[in-house]
């Protein structure tokens, strides 16, 4: 019995916190799984929602967290909450014509509140809002009628309850830490991921963030985040996993996402430890405006140009660009991200065969633009309109067969020296957002 004793204590440690006794194999990912990286690796192009009961504050998704708000007056919030105007067909509509492959929605971000009807907690918008009807559940079905990918972003964080042992936010919100339990809050969590990932259909991904609340601690937290992996892979083998964290990837995740930067690169100021550049798929999630949530005075919407250049210079360095729209209370998309996305859709019809389905090309994004490959062509981007009618200088790892402008017979004469960096003279054109020249191997 003391034996026993023992053995139940010494698992209840290693749940709680500090790091993990048991020794678990390293991550193997399932043939499904392989396959479905290489179709989200190819898809370039997604758009995120960040879409809660925060809306109705019309400041951001960190309202909470940032005004300092007590949990319970927050929460008030719900009972008014019905975006009456909500259409998850017309929403799929429209983000399908600007040439995006998938979507990845908020199910639950930092302020606790569900966007589905959950077994788990009542403060969820079937249950504590006056609409009554499953967001995730309608968007679900509005993507697989359209063969529209579907990811779902899944805070780690909780500002609203107690048994979330508090890191560096939601210290404000009226919670009392002696509450905190970790083991309860853990399981909370894997009963709600499990619904998501049986009650929805084909999940391309689940997208993790909140890694970074306890990144100040003086004794690392143990996120027990393999456990959770794992489950999510048995129940979905084919479902990919990527966490916001900010670090290097950890066991079990199979894309690695940047967070308002390219790979690489730290402009942003978010990575903060070692998060060097992995061979698993790529993601940058980017803002439409400023904010992720709605917020009514943040009207400096990016113009389409800027948009499809940021689209370039992501896939440029391999990877996907993930363009978020903060939906307004009332259930629409701003009309003014609206009309940036049929700008870009307008583009990729164009010119999306030099964006989907490409790999990074043989030099990294640089000032003047991007070069993306497909097999043995390489498109250069020129989004630089000042570089028409001047030479430019490419260093690249293969011999050049020929030089043309994109989508037209023109070819253009160029030289290549026995290094093979590559010299040629830009045509000159009208401004353009981006001007491609097609270099063959």
């Amino acid at each position: 019995m003391r034996l026993r004793k023992l053995m139940a204590l010494a698992l209840l440690l290693a749940c709680i916190g500090g790091k993990s006794v048991a020794q678990t194999a390293p991550y193997e990912p399932s043939a499904e799984n392989l396959r479905s990286r290489a179709e989200f690796a190819d898809m370039k192009f997604g758009i995120f929602l960040h879409w809660g009961i925060y809306s109705m504050f019309a400041q951001g998704e960190w309202y909470l967290q940032n005004s300092g708000t007590d949990r319970n007056e927050y929460a008030k919030a719900a009972d008014a909450f019905y975006p009456h105007r909500f259409d998850a067909k017309k929403w799929v509509e429209a983000f399908k014509d600007a040439g995006a492959k998938y979507v990845c929605f908020t199910t639950r971000h930092h302020d606790g509140f569900s966007m589905w009807k959950t077994d788990a907690s009542d403060y969820n918008i079937v249950d504590a809002s006056p609409f009554h009807r499953d967001v995730v559940g309608e968007l679900a079905a509005a993507c697989h009628d359209a063969d529209m990918r579907l990811h779902l972003y899944y805070s780690h964080i909780d500002w609203t309850r107690e048994d979330y042992p508090a890191g560096r936010t939601g210290l404000r919100t009226g919670k009392k830490p002696e509450n905190a339990n970790w083991a309860h809050y853990y399981d909370f969590m894997n009963k709600q991921l499990t619904e998501l990932l049986t009650r929805y259909g084909k999940i391309g991904a689940i997208w993790f963030d909140g890694f970074w609340d306890h990144d100040s601690d003086s004794i690392p937290f143990d996120w027990q985040l393999r456990p959770q992996y794992d489950m999510i892979h048995r129940l979905q083998p084919a479902c990919l996993i990527g966490n916001n964290h900010h670090e290097a990837i950890k066991d079990g995740e199979d894309i690695q996402i940047f967070e308002r930067d390219l790979p690489g690169e730290n402009t942003a100021g978010f990575v903060e430890k070692a998060a060097s550049v992995s061979r698993l798929p790529l993601e940058t999630c980017q803002t439409m405006n400023g904010m992720w949530g709605y917020k009514v005075v943040d009207q400096n919407y990016k113009s389409v140009a800027q948009i499809v250049q940021l689209l370039i210079n992501t896939s440029g360095k391999g990877a996907n660009l993930l363009l978020n729209i903060g939906p307004q209370p009332n259930g629409e998309l701003p009309a003014t991200a609206l009309e940036r996305l049929k700008g870009v859709g307008k583009w990729l019809r164009e010119y999306g065969e030099t964006i989907y389905g490409t790999t990074a090309g043989d030099m990294m994004p640089q000032p003047w633009g991007a070069i993306t490959r497909k097999g043995n062509v390489q498109y250069v981007h020129i989004t630089d309109n000042a570089l028409a009618g001047k030479p430019l200088t490419l260093t690249l790892n293969s011999k050049v067969k020929s030089v043309s402008v994109f989508g037209t017979t023109q070819k253009l004469p160029f030289k290549q020296s026995k290094d093979k960096t590559l010299t040629l003279t830009i045509p000159t054109h009208p401004e353009t957002i981006d001007y491609i020249i097609e270099v063959r191997n």
